[in-house]
C-alpha cells in the first residue's frame, strides 16, 4: 500500500497474481528439492551411508581390502535405520572380491542402495588392487574405484500442496560418475587402511537449477588388531574414522570378543550419535552371519526405535585346501 501525502489519497498497488504464484511455486520447490537433495546426501553428517559393522566389508569405502583375503568372499548387507521414523534411511548392499591366482591383483565390485525418504541413491563400482609384499610377511595393497552412482527422487511420494502443479509431474534422475582410490596395510593380525571412495565433488540439481546440493570428498580412516587373549577367546578392537569438509568428524569405535572362533558379541560407540550391540557366529566353516541393533544417544532416540543391521559373508575358498593362517578382518 502506497500513501500519497500531496492529496492524502490512499493508492493501492498489486502484483499480477499469475506472478505471485509463479514466485510462490519457484520458492516451495527451491524449498522442498534442497531440503530433499540435502537428505539424501545426509549433507550435514552422512553424506555417504554408514554401517555399524564396517569392518566385515571394506571393500565398500576401500578398493585396496579387494582380494586381500586370498580367496573370494560375497557380503550382502541390510539396515534399516532409525525404525519409526517415516522416510527413515534403508541401505542394502552385495558385494564380491577375489584374487587373481599367481598374481598381486585382486578385483571385486560393490552395488548399494540407499533409500532416504523420496530419494534413492545407487551406487555401482568396480575395484582394482594391487599388493606388495614385505619380507616380513606384511603386505601393502594400492587401490584404485570407478563408478559413480544414480540419484532418483520421486515426488509422487510427498504430501504435496498442489498435486496438479507442473513443476512436481517431472521426477529427478541423475547419474554422477566418479572415482576412488585408498591404500591398505596389513599382517596376519593386524590392519591399517585411508581411503577416499569418492574423489570428485558432485552436485545434485533439479531441472531448472534454483537448488543444488554438493557431495564432497569423505576420508576414512581404518584400524583393527586381533589379540589372542587365551586359546579360546580373541579381542578384535577396531575404528573408522570419518573426516568430510563443513561436518564434524565421525569416530565409530567397536570392541568385539570372538569365542572358540565360532561365536562374536561386543560393543560399538558412534561418537555424539549412537551405541551399538554387535553378535555373529560362524555358521560353517564359509557362512559367517552377523547382525548389530543401534541406539541414538541423541534426542533423535526419542523419535525411532533403533537401527536394525543383518548380514551374510560368504567365503569361497577351496575346502580340501583349509587357509593354514585364517584372517580374522
Amino acid at each position: 500500500m502506497l500513501v500519497n501525502k500531496n492529496n492524502d489519497q490512499v493508492i493501492y498497488t498489486s502484483i499480477d497474481k499469475s506472478v505471485m504464484e509463479n514466485i510462490k511455486k519457484t520458492m516451495l520447490k527451491k524449498l522442498v528439492i534442497g531440503f530433499i537433495v540435502m537428505i539424501s546426501c545426509n549433507a550435514i553428517a552422512q553424506q555417504e551411508p554408514q554401517y555399524t559393522q564396517y569392518m566385515y566389508n571394506p571393500s565398500q569405502i576401500n578398493p585396496a581390502y579387494s582380494g586381500s583375503l586370498g580367496y573370494a568372499s560375497m557380503f550382502g548387507l541390510y539396515r534399516t535405520q532409525w525404525v519409526g521414523l517415516d522416510g527413515a534411511p534403508k541401505t542394502a548392499n552385495l558385494s564380491f572380491h577375489k584374487p587373481i591366482e599367481n598374481t598381486k591383483v585382486g578385483y571385486g565390485i560393490n552395488i548399494l542402495n540407499d533409500r532416504i525418504g523420496p530419494s534413492e541413491l545407487t551406487y555401482f563400482n568396480a575395484d582394482f588392487s594391487y599388493t606388495l609384499l614385505f619380507g616380513d610377511d606384511s603386505r601393502l595393497a594400492l587401490g584404485l574405484k570407478a563408478g559413480g552412482e544414480l540419484l532418483n527422487i520421486d515426488f509422487t511420494k510427498l504430501s504435496q500442496y498442489n498435486p496438479g502443479d507442473v513443476l512436481y509431474q517431472n521426477n529427478i534422475n541423475r547419474f554422477s560418475p566418479n572415482i576412488g582410490a585408498g591404500f591398505y596395510y596389513y599382517t596376519d593380525n593386524a590392519y591399517l587402511g585411508l581411503s577416499v571412495p569418492m574423489l570428485l565433488n558432485t552436485a545434485f540439481y533439479d531441472e531448472v537449477a534454483i537448488s543444488t546440493a554438493n557431495r564432497r570428498q569423505n576420508f576414512y580412516l581404518t584400524a583393527g588388531k586381533v589379540y589372542d587373549l587365551n586359546y579360546y577367546i580373541k579381542f578384535k578392537p577396531a575404528l573408522v574414522a570419518k573426516v568430510v569438509s563443513g561436518a564434524p568428524l565421525q569416530l565409530d569405535l567397536t570392541a568385539n570378543f570372538l569365542i572358540n572362533e565360532k561365536f562374536t558379541a561386543g560393543l560399538a560407540y558412534r561418537m555424539s550419535a549412537a551405541l551399538s550391540g554387535l553378535v555373529g557366529f560362524q555358521a560353517t566353516d564359509k557362512l559367517f552371519i552377523g547382525y548389530g541393533y543401534d541406539r541414538e544417544t541423541t534426542r533423535l532416540s526419542n523419535f525411532n526405535s533403533g537401527s536394525h543391521e543383518l548380514f551374510l559373508r560368504f567365503d569361497l575358498f577351496n575346502s580340501n585346501q583349509p587357509i593354514e593362517t585364517p584372517r580374522f578382518f
